[in-house]
């Protein structure tokens, strides 16, 4: 059976990727797990709205009734922002979802799936997910590693979740083959900060310089994914790590793990900081939503 009767393009996301336009695709887990509503829908389409003005077409990506929906309508964000039990999809989930012909957010590796099968090269995100903190105990590795390793695709983001390990992240991505470069920066961001400590090897300097890269991975065969860590605009950055740990600790006590560990801390971070985390949040995406439009654009011009 073909992979097309799984797929699902919007018109204009079809139109933009017939006639060579640059198209960001878009994660959809961040509009239904990732803030409260109303802020979820506001940020998704704030999002859409500064990949158009950076002169790229915007294709958000979910799972809607039996299909990978690449491009969304306002109707669907809004169901995706506000109705219940939305089901978080990445690669384990998503044939369940697609199956069931439920409604389904898709997280960054099911994302990254949806642009690859849509060929769409450049991917926004908040913060990719990674090793968690305890995996010799957990063996807790996020999908989003072993998706960034296998597709073509070019990822912008806040580096990873501070949540995380970000040492052992790192090492993954590093073993992985999956290509990481510091954005105006020499260090890996940390989501909520601009500064881990951790120093990178390679950095990107403009859009152009990104670009450039791309083609020259892919150009030589080399397979897999780019992740361009963009680090959060000073002015919104702030050190959540006594936020974190305390959340981390309030998870291991209610017993909280797998999938439903990263909404879980990430709304116990929002609330010991009086909204302080979220308002990051916003600022982060939008600006790497802003990033990536600009290294689509100058991609389709390669």
């Amino acid at each position: 059976m073909s992979a097309s009767r799984w797929i699902r393009l919007s018109e204009e996301v079809r139109d933009a990727l017939s006639s060579g336009q640059p198209v960001v695709a878009l994660e959809s887990t961040i509009v239904a797990h990732g803030m409260p509503y109303p802020a979820n829908l506001e940020t998704a389409r704030a999002v859409e709205a500064i990949v158009r003005e950076e002169g790229a077409v915007p294709a958000t990506v979910a799972v809607v009734d039996g299909a990978v929906q690449v491009g969304c309508d306002l109707p669907t964000l809004e169901r995706l922002a506000s109705e219940p039990h939305v089901a978080k999809v990445s690669r384990r989930d998503m044939p369940v979802v697609l199956a069931q012909g439920s409604l389904g957010a898709t997280t960054v590796s099911g994302t990254l799936i949806g642009a690859g099968l849509a060929g769409i090269s450049v991917f926004v995100t908040g913060g990719i997910g990674g090793v968690h903190r305890g995996v010799a105990g957990t063996w807790d590795i996020s999908a989003d590693l072993e998706e960034l390793a296998v597709h073509n695709v070019a990822v912008v983001s806040a580096g990873a979740k501070s949540i995380l390990d970000l040492p052992k992240t790192l090492e993954v991505l590093e073993t992985k083959g999956i290509t990481v470069l510091g954005y105006g920066t020499d260090e890996f961001p940390a989501f909520f900060t601009p500064r881990s400590g951790l120093t990178l090897a390679h950095r990107a300097n403009s859009a152009q310089e990104v670009a450039d890269v791309m083609k020259a991975k892919w150009g030589v065969g080399l397979q897999g994914g780019i992740l361009v860590a963009n680090p959060v605009p000073e002015e919104h950055g702030f050190d959540a790590g006594a936020a974190t740990e305390a959340a981390l600790a309030a998870a291991e006590a209610a017993g909280v793990e797998g999938k439903a560990l990263t909404p879980f801390l990430l709304k116990h971070i929002a609330e010991a900081t009086q909204g302080k985390s979220l308002a990051a949040n916003v600022a982060l995406v939008k600006n790497n939503a802003r990033v990536g439009a600009q290294v689509a654009v100058a991609h389709s011009a390669c």
